[in-house]
């Protein structure tokens, strides 16, 4: 009788839990929603000038004229872009995170240059990867790699050094290898850095491919950017940027949902 009636609350609470979500999700929407209604009716009452600013019904007709002109190839090409540069950056920094997150020497070899490399802005590597790689894709590719790369090279290596050493002393006492101890407690205990870094590094891809179509594109979101401030075209511009701001929301969620499936396991503090 005592577990039945102990059991009752939580089912209930459990419920109650279920039918609160769905606001909690809503209120992501709230912000974007009232920032609209702001711009629309600023504009229509001639407090934000329509050059500038354009109503965001306005971008919304922009956006839907773009569909119709090839929107999808330019928004095919950029996502393209990010997809194998992201890839190639992410993996050329897991491995030499793990290298530099499991041996000393690795560290004191490689993470000094690293550190000072990832402080260069990203248009200072656009003329020199211009003069090797010259205006096709390669020089793209690699500028989106290159951003990419740092977040996730850090995620890995400060996840390695971060894990607990009582996990590291209690799989010793099992006489665990070298192998088996990076596989089955370092790299496990790393891995909610290193889905912190993947997330920050495919953002940072997304900045990074702008700043190649900006350059030398004749298709991607970057270029319409560029073509928008070219025939000042306030429209365009801003029916680019809110595309790559759906585009990386949609990577983002992505990549979240992965993280979530894959630690599932993990017994984390959760807000009510």
């Amino acid at each position: 009788m005592a577990r039945d009636t102990l059991a009752a609350p939580a089912i209930g609470d459990t419920g109650s839990r279920r039918r609160l979500r769905l606001p909690r999700a809503a209120l992501g929407l709230l912000l974007p929603v009232l920032a609209l209604l702001a711009a629309e009716i600023g504009v229509r009452a001639g407090l934000i000038p329509a050059n500038l600013l354009p109503a965001p019904s306005e971008i919304a007709a922009t956006i839907a004229g773009l569909a119709q002109q090839g929107l999808a190839g330019h928004v095919l090409a950029s996502t393209v872009r990010v997809a194998i540069g992201f890839a190639g950056g992410a993996l050329l920094a897991i491995l030499l995170g793990a290298a530099v997150g499991l041996n000393r020497t690795a560290e004191a070899l490689l993470d000094p240059t690293f550190q000072a490399l990832r402080a260069i802005p990203s248009l200072a590597w656009v003329p020199l990867l211009l003069l090797w790689l010259g205006i096709d894709e390669a020089p793209k590719l690699v500028l989106i790699g290159i951003g990419a790369f740092f977040p996730v090279y850090m995620g890995v290596a400060s996840g390695i050094r971060d894990v607990d050493r009582k996990l590291i002393d209690a799989a010793r006492m099992y006489r665990l290898s070298r192998p088996a101890l990076a596989r089955r407690v370092l790299l496990p205990a790393a891995l909610p850095a290193i889905f912190t870094g993947l997330r920050n590094g495919l953002s940072l891809a997304w900045m990074f491919m702008v700043a190649a179509e900006l350059i030398a594109a004749s298709q991607g979101l970057g270029y319409l950017l560029s073509d928008g401030r070219e025939t000042s075209r306030a429209d365009i511009v801003l029916a680019a940027i809110v595309l790559l701001a759906l585009l990386g929301k949609a990577s983002d969620s992505l990549m979240q949902r992965l993280e979530n499936r894959l630690l599932a396991w993990r017994d984390s503090y959760a807000p009510a």
